[in-house]
């Protein structure tokens, strides 16, 4: 308004002293250069508009120069806003990619927009070859795709995946946007074993009171109803035999408290300095004990020294190895009990006899609970079938390993393997 009000103040005053030919004039070419300015700056304008974002705005005066400001200042908030959205974008992607579950953006025609790299590895995608393509195309398990077509999402789905064996999930589908989804899925194959493991526990528990409670009942039932036509030494057998297997019962339930105590993250004993030597031998008396001379028990010692720990826990898991040997040992076999430090600073027990031995396909279960190479043999010796599983928490708490060579009629080495750090001067 300011140039165009100059243009017609100059007119005015050329016609005033030039005439009104020379005014008109004036104005005419004041108002071609006007117009000529402003063409050139809109066309500067629209060049700077093709340009890549970021380029400067061009140098202008007057009007222009106020425009060009203003659009520059406009500019500006929104390149901050672009690259605030776009950090926080990042940051998005970045929190998901790092999440433990997988997520996995479907459009509202379900096929896929964006996928995290647990998601890929839930369903065996690929981001680079799969996004823009039907879920269903590449997840084809019948239970996966009627599930999302039924909308009905209340309730998540437990899937078996398809291209990983063993892994199990649970699949959550979240509706958000115009008719878009968000999927969600989550690992529950651990879970999974646990609820196994608590049902084959809960029937294994059952199963081994079984038998003795069946016998003591027995023994009393018949002792109640026809106490006088049993002499007395068919009492006292009776009642010897249900004392027996009350016993089984006690040990049963005294391993089953140990075991849950270790299990649960009790809190450990008091670690104290534990003369191994001493710790070995009378684990060797002991085996000696029980075997009651029905084998030639030996002791080798290489080396001593102190072993930081729990006297009690080490000395259980120790016995358990050696009344083990007893057990599953012949008449007349040999059972080796042994000590030896070695150059690293670490130490190893080993228990070795002449037993049975154990088949390979047998060895990587030894210790969990309950199982048993023949159940029949480890109830007439009195296990419980919670002793190796006891060992290992044991152990595990000291950060000693164990491992277990046996061959069927040749024998087996039970050997616990203890590092340097347990050790000290």
């Amino acid at each position: 308004m300011s140039s165009l009000a100059l243009v017609l103040l100059l007119a005015l005053v050329v016609a005033a002293f030039a005439g009104i030919s020379w005014g008109l004039f004036i104005m005419v070419l004041g108002l071609l250069l006007l117009g000529w300015h402003h063409l050139r700056n809109l066309q500067r304008l629209v060049h700077w508009a093709r340009e890549p974002v970021g380029s400067p705005l061009p140098r202008a005066f007057g009007t222009w120069d106020m425009i060009f400001a203003d659009l520059g200042r406009r500019a500006r908030l929104a390149y901050d806003m672009r690259d605030r959205l776009s950090t926080a974008l990042e940051r998005f992607h970045d929190a998901s990619q790092a999440m433990p579950d997988g997520v996995m953006y479907l459009s509202d025609t379900d096929t896929i927009e964006w996928i995290n790299l647990k998601a890929e590895q839930h369903f065996g995608l690929n981001r680079q070859h799969d996004i823009g393509a039907p879920v269903t195309n590449l997840v084809r398990q019948p239970e996966f795709v009627a599930y999302l077509a039924s909308n009905h999402f209340s309730e998540p789905l437990v899937l078996q995946a398809g291209r990983r064996g063993g892994l199990t999930l649970q699949i959550q589908v979240v509706p958000f946007g115009d008719d878009q989804k968000m999927v969600l899925s989550r690992d529950i194959s651990q879970l999974e074993r646990l609820e196994t493991m608590r049902r084959d526990f809960v029937a294994n528990v059952s199963h081994e009171l079984r038998t003795p409670l069946t016998v003591v009942g027995g023994f009393l039932e018949t002792l109640i109803d026809g106490l006088d036509d049993y002499s007395r030494e068919d009492v006292i057998h009776f009642l010897r035999l249900a004392d027996e297997q009350s016993s089984r019962m006690r040990r049963l339930i005294d391993d089953l408290l140990t075991l849950s105590a270790l299990e649960t993250g009790a809190p450990a004993p008091a670690e104290e300095k534990i003369d191994v030597v001493e710790l070995v031998r009378e684990v060797a008396r002991e085996v000696e004990l029980l075997s009651a001379g029905r084998h030639q028990v030996e002791l080798s010692m290489e080396g001593d020294g102190m072993l930081l720990g729990s006297q009690k826990e080490l000395d259980s898991a120790f016995s358990n190895l050696g009344s083990n040997a007893v057990r599953y040992t012949p008449e007349g076999g040999r059972i080796c009990i042994a000590w030896r430090r070695d150059e690293s600073g670490g130490g190893e027990f080993s228990v070795t006899d002449t037993g049975i031995g154990i088949a390979p396909e047998h060895l990587p279960r030894l210790t969990e609970r309950f199982y048993r190479v023949d159940r029949g043999r480890s109830r007439e010796t009195g296990g419980t079938g919670l002793g190796l599983a006891i060992v290992k928490h044991i152990l595990t708490r000291h950060q000693a390993e164990l491992s277990i060579n046996s061959r069927p009629g040749e024998g087996s080495r039970f050997a616990v393997r203890f590092p340097s750090s347990r050790f000290k001067a």
